[in-house]
Order: C-alpha cells, then sequence, then structure tokens
C-alpha cells in the first residue's frame, strides 16, 4: 500500500546556529513521484535520510499517513531506500542481496518467488547468480533496485542512483524508473541534481536552494513560470537568458525595458502583465528569455507580440538537430552567485592556524553558502556599477556573448555576423532587483494601494 508523507516547518542542524534545511513543510500524497531538486549542498539528501528515519529533525514533524513519526526507527517505517553508490553486499551474489532483506523481514520464508519475479520485471535474471564485482554499474544498480522493489515497500526513497552511470545508460534507467514506479503505484522520493531526471520523471518537482524550498509544482509549472531567478536558471537546457536591464515608462511615449544599447518597446496597448511593470519605473530590474524565445528573423516577418532587436554572432554550437548560437547585444548579463561562482581557492596549510580552526572555516563557509536571503543578482564583490558585467571576473566561466538562441541548422551563421532578432514578449520573464518574479504576475499580486 502506498504511504502519504508529510513534512512540517522540518529544520536540521549539524552545528548550531547553521541550519541545512529550513522550515521545510512537503505534503506527498500515495502514489506520487516528487523530486527533490537542487545543486549540490542544497539539503536534499539530508530530507530524504529524514524521510527514512535515518537523520532525525531538529525541529519540525515527519508525519506518515497522518501520525506522527519523528521517533519511529527506519525498520518501522516501511520504506525502501535505493543509493547513489548501489550498496551492495560483494560477498553475496544478486540473489542474495535482492532477498536479503526479505531473509530478515520473515527468516522462515522462501524468498526466492519474490526474487525471481523481481529479477524478471527489472530484466536481470540471467543475473542472478553473480556478484557485484562480475556487474557493470548498471546491473549493480538494478540489483539495488531489485532489492528495494523486492520488498513491496510503502515507499521508495532514491538518492540519486543514476549518478554513477554514463548518459546512454542513465537515459534507459530513467526510463525504467518511471515505468516501474508507475506500474507499482508507490510513493516515490527521488533525489538529483539533474534538472532533465526531475522534469522527465516527477509528478511534482521540489526546487531547493541552501536547504529552503523555492518551488513546488508539476515539470510544467516550475518551467514555464519560475518563481524566482534561482529556479529560472536552475532548470531549462540550455541555461535561461538573464540580461539587466531598466523599466522605461515616459508619459507620452512607449514603455520599453532598456538593455544596454538596445530595448525591448512593449506594444500598446499593454497586457496586465506588462502594465504591472509600470510601478518599476527607473528601477533594474532582470529580463529572463528562455532560448526558444527569440527567433533569428528579419522585422518584416514579426508576429503580433514580437519586437526587433539585433546581435552579433560570437559562437556557433552545432547539436546536429539544431544549432545554439552565442550572440552579443550589447546587454549585460545578470548573475546568479549558486550557479556560477567559481569555487574557493584551497589556502595553503601553513596558513591555517593564523586563519582559526578548519572546523570554524568551514561552519563559516556552510552559513554563507546556506543563506536564505532573497536571490540577489545585480550586486557582487567587484560590481563598479551599472556599466560593469555581473558575472565572474575577467569573463572566466562564462560562455560567449549575452544571449543564446536556439535555431534550426540550415541557417548558415558564421563569427561576425549581425544578424535580426525577434523576441516573442509572450514568453518575456521580468524579475525584481532581489530576483522575485513581476512578469508574468505572481499568483498572489502584492498591494499597491497602501
Amino acid at each position: 500500500m502506498s504511504r502519504a508523507v508529510s513534512l512540517h516547518q522540518v529544520s536540521k542542524s549539524y552545528t548550531p546556529g547553521v541550519r541545512v534545511v529550513q522550515r521545510l513543510s512537503l505534503d506527498i500524497g500515495p502514489g506520487e513521484f516528487l523530486v527533490l531538486l537542487g545543486p549540490s549542498g542544497c539539503g536534499k539528501s539530508t530530507v530524504l535520510r529524514m524521510i527514512a528515519g535515518l537523520e532525525e529533525p531538529t525541529e519540525g514533524e515527519v508525519r506518515l499517513d497522518g501520525e506522527y513519526a519523528n521517533h519511529l526507527a527506519p525498520a518501522e517505517r516501511d520504506m525502501a531506500m535505493v543509493f547513489q553508490n548501489y550498496a551492495l553486499y560483494p560477498t553475496m551474489s544478486s540473489r542474495a542481496n535482492i532477498g536479503f532483506p526479505l531473509r530478515i523481514e520473515d527468516p522462515g520464508r522462501d524468498p526466492g518467488p519474490r526474487v525471481e519475479a523481481t529479477a524478471r520485471m527489472l530484466g536481470i535474471a540471467d543475473l542472478l547468480d553473480r556478484f557485484p564485482h562480475q556487474l557493470s554499474g548498471g546491473e549493480r544498480q538494478r540489483v539495488a533496485m531489485g532489492r528495494a522493489i523486492a520488498r513491496h515497500p510503502s515507499a521508495f526513497l532514491m538518492d540519486e542512483p543514476l549518478a554513477n552511470l554514463d548518459a546512454k545508460l542513465r537515459n534507459h534507467l530513467r526510463a525504467e524508473i518511471a515505468r516501474l514506479t508507475r506500474d507499482l503505484d508507490v510513493t516515490t522520493v527521488y533525489v538529483t541534481h539533474d534538472q532533465a531526471e526531475a522534469m522527465s520523471l516527477g509528478d511534482r518537482v521540489a526546487v531547493l536552494r541552501g536547504g529552503v524550498l523555492q518551488q513546488l509544482g508539476s515539470p510544467r509549472e516550475v518551467y514555464a513560470l519560475p518563481e524566482n531567478v534561482f529556479v529560472a536558471a536552475f532548470i531549462g537546457t540550455p541555461r535561461i537568458n538573464l540580461l539587466r536591464g531598466v523599466v522605461l515608462a515616459p508619459l507620452d511615449g512607449a514603455m520599453s525595458i532598456g538593455l544596454g544599447r538596445q530595448a525591448l518597446v512593449l506594444p500598446e496597448p499593454l497586457s496586465a502583465d506588462h502594465s504591472l511593470l509600470r510601478v518599476q519605473q527607473g528601477r533594474e530590474v532582470i529580463v529572463g528569455l528562455r532560448s526558444e524565445a527569440v527567433r533569428l528573423a528579419r522585422p518584416a516577418r514579426a508576429r503580433p507580440g514580437e519586437v526587433a532587436i539585433s546581435g552579433l554572432v560570437e559562437h556557433v554550437e552545432f547539436q546536429g538537430h539544431e544549432v545554439l548560437v552565442h550572440l552579443d547585444t550589447g546587454s549585460q548579463p545578470a548573475f546568479v552567485p549558486e550557479l556560477e561562482a567559481p569555487r574557493p581557492m584551497p589556502r595553503a596549510a601553513g596558513r591555517r592556524r593564523r586563519e582559526g580552526r578548519v572546523f570554524d572555516r568551514l561552519r563559516g563557509r556552510a552559513a554563507g553558502a546556506l543563506r536564505a536571503g532573497p536571490v540577489v543578482v545585480l550586486e557582487h564583490p567587484g560590481d563598479a556599477g551599472p556599466g560593469r558585467s555581473a558575472g565572474p571576473p575577467s569573463g572566466e566561466g562564462r560562455l560567449p556573448g549575452d544571449l543564446i538562441v536556439r535555431t534550426t541548422p540550415d541557417h548558415a551563421l558564421r563569427q561576425g555576423m549581425q544578424v535580426p532578432l525577434l523576441v516573442d514578449l509572450a514568453h518575456l520573464f521580468v524579475f525584481d532587483h532581489d530576483g522575485v518574479r513581476i512578469s508574468p504576475a505572481p499568483a498572489r499580486l502584492p498591494n499597491l494601494e497602501g
């Protein structure tokens, strides 16, 4: 039977004053496939381990089928966990690995029939007498999944189970996981930092940043209506174009968003979403454009809702079925620190004593990394003002250009070519200075009358 899992205001601290998970509330329905998505160190695995009972919440409640479960040991929760590193017993055959939890649960019962049925389901019936060192990575992961499936648990907990596999095998097993969980109708909580896995597997996706839930919704919702810059930048390939802009709303002219040397002129009459931008007059905002929101075409071919700009080709990526064109439009790209900041350089060993204990320095670094404040992307160390690019120093770690456009391979493009572009304003995102989406309008509009 599938199980409902609820987290209510759950927090976890390993060090006083540093929360790796902060007041997280989630309701996972019976049979639902929920993906916990976020970059490394955001608290995904900690959440999974608290659901499994391997970690105890510092604050808040874990509820299973509505019943308080903080005190329950892992064995009492009727859940099965699949780990990233397979966690197979090296001295046991595949048959023994799959059947081991069944022998523990009921020593007097023969696990053979259930092991055989599980192996057939996973396509590993001919591997049951092999040992882990005789199996490939994909075969080991199937055995690990078989050990979980054979128990007939009320919930599956999967901690990046495909991270150690090559791309082709990862895609194949991803489809198998989707099929198996759908056929078994078992509640599944799946942890990953791979947004392609999240989008293709989950009924819903919970995006985490610094231990704080940023957005919860269907894959389509988090892609089409990201609530902030972090979600917009983390989900989607290639990454969304984020440009620094200024809202210009003169009383006697058309409203526009200035993007450095060019501007997006908003057509009259203004849509409801674009009308909300008028209160941002003169303020710096962040413009988000996915690569499919811009196309290569002359202004004469503009459709309703499209506006013309131009760009200089800096780089062309041939992908076979499509081409990614990197363009310079004279705009300044915005900066998402968690996704683009370079790793800190390791300090010399001789300097450690002068700078305090290693533990203290790591704790301080963690406190900064897990900050749950606004997604500030316009200001960072070394930013000398609006004329400076909001990126890593000296352009390190950045792709060429400020705008990436997806197009077909039949365009003859070369570096240095000036090309006309049409921007579809129906797919325009605008975020405020703190990175919160203001257009399209949030679900709850601010009170502008007070």
